[in-house]
């Protein structure tokens, strides 16, 4: 049987991955570690604080517990996957492998859209900052939008090497700033200010500590993930990192670890310093928890400004994040495949710049961030279920593939993270229903553009389609 009997692509010209090769051993661990740590740290500075207006702290704390299981239990399957499929197309290649073309798609989609989104929404935020910190006298508007896409994306471009070295020396920069925070913060911790949001009586439940009862929980789901919400992106990388096989489970580990210590610690000291009621709707919850409605401290300055690093190198790696799932795709010939060239200095140029120039169109004519990071986490929500399905379906179709690393507690871990996954995509409906129809209507558009268009031109050279040819002439030849 045939390459192209078993996976209906079309085989490429010879110089086709050579005009799509990225640059190998360009990542050890310690630079993929920073950037499963940089995709998130944005989240630590604001936004998961109006889980409490939806929870009240009691809500969002099992919100967060919950979701740190589902990220945790997510993070080693994809352990286990990235060291058997070590590509750049990530949760897509393990969802191609174990699900076939459609899954494969349904889930880079989903991908596609939390890292296309989320740079966007950061963008404004980044504006926001740069105006209340009055940097250089600017106001949040394109113009700044358009520097943080211009001067990111040309970092990029020079080279993945060099843009995850700066990511870690602005990711260091934010968790340092996190930890000062913490010490600041807890000198003036008082338990009372934890449960002060007043309780709701007609919700089923309520007490001071859930103070909107049992479906606040529910409802604070999508604000606790944002204590987390990229890390799952490490994956994305593989192709360019040194020995990923060995490199990838250790930096998903470490990246995961560091994320609940600062979420931890952030959320308790926020919290406690000022109480809920203070800082669930305020745009900087760290600068009012050191603050209050007093005048700004040298540490509340500080922090404020560290803030400004936290988004830097959010974005920043989000927009890598972006660029390698786009670039895996169109490999594959799921999207057009002029997209997946690279340059001299092997960066997927396009990859880079298109998804840059969508970011920035819907940054300036939206301006409304919090929508578009709800879009972002609607898409990311599905990934996640497809991706922990994906781990339990190689385990039972291949049990017997080989497996650098393995999941501990097996189909068990992934079976969580998937159910959780389905529970927070839900939730998604909960926060902002006009959010989560928008994100179905990209998401039927591009499933019409495969279903009609692409996946009749798939490019059965690219490492994904491969690996599943290969596994169905291996099946193939067990049935024989």
């Amino acid at each position: 049987m045939t390459l192209e009997d078993t996976t209906g692509s079309a085989t490429p010209p010879d110089d086709y991955l050579k005009r799509r090769a990225l640059r190998r051993g360009s990542a050890g661990w310690l630079l993929l570690t920073g950037l499963g740590v940089a995709y998130v740290v944005s989240g630590d500075f604001s936004g998961w604080n109006i889980g409490l207006s939806k929870g009240g702290f009691g809500g969002l704390a099992v919100a967060t517990l919950l979701m740190g299981a589902m990220y945790a239990c997510l993070v080693f399957a994809l352990a286990e996957l990235s060291a058997i499929l070590p590509t750049a197309g990530g949760g897509y290649g393990f969802a191609r492998r174990a699900l076939g073309t459609w899954g494969g798609f349904l889930t880079g989609t989903a991908i596609l859209i939390e890292y296309i989104l989320a740079p966007a929404a950061i963008s404004i935020f980044i504006g926001d900052y740069v105006e209340s910190l009055g940097l250089f006298g600017l106001e949040s508007g394109w113009p700044v939008y358009l520097a943080c896409f211009a001067i990111f994306i040309g970092i990029h471009l020079w080279g993945v090497g060099e843009a995850l070295r700066f990511s870690l020396i602005v990711t260091a920069i934010a968790v340092a700033a996190l930890l000062i925070f913490a010490l600041g913060a807890l000198g003036d911790f008082q338990a009372g200010g934890l449960d002060d949001i007043p309780v709701d009586e007609n919700a089923y439940g309520a007490n001071s500590w859930l103070p909107y009862g049992l479906l606040g929980i529910w409802a604070a789901f999508p604000f606790g993930m944002w204590f987390f919400l990229g890390v799952e992106g490490v994956p994305l990388a593989a192709e360019e990192a040194k020995d990923p096989v060995r490199s990838m489970p250790k930096a998903l580990a470490l990246s995961m670890s560091i994320l609940v210590l600062l979420a931890v610690v952030t959320f308790f000291a926020a919290t406690g310093a000022q109480g809920a009621a203070a800082i669930q709707e305020a745009g900087n919850p760290l600068v009012v928890a050191l603050q209050g409605d007093g005048e700004p401290t040298a540490l509340s300055r500080f922090v404020n400004y560290a803030g400004l690093a936290g988004l830097v190198a959010s974005f920043f790696s989000l927009i890598y994040a972006g660029s390698r799932q786009l670039f895996a795709l169109s490999r594959a010939g799921y999207l057009p495949r002029f997209l997946s060239l690279t340059s001299r200095r092997k960066s997927p140029y396009l990859g880079l710049l298109i998804p840059g120039a969508i970011g920035f169109a819907l940054a300036a004519g939206t301006g409304n961030g919090a929508r578009m990071l709800n879009i972002a986490v609607f898409g990311a929500t599905i990934s996640y279920a497809l991706m922990a399905l994906s781990h339990i379906v190689l385990r039972r179709r291949e049990p017997h593939l080989e497996r650098p690393y393995r999941t501990p507690g097996g189909v068990v871990t992934s079976s969580v993270a998937f159910v959780l996954a389905l529970s927070a995509l839900v939730a998604t409906f909960l926060v902002d229903r006009e959010a989560a129809f928008m994100a179905l209507g990209v998401y039927a558009i591009a499933l019409a553009y495969f279903a009609f268009y692409s996946r009749h031109r798939l490019v059965a050279g690219a490492p994904e389609e491969e690996f599943a040819a290969l596994a169905a002439a291996e099946a193939e030849l067990t049935r024989d």
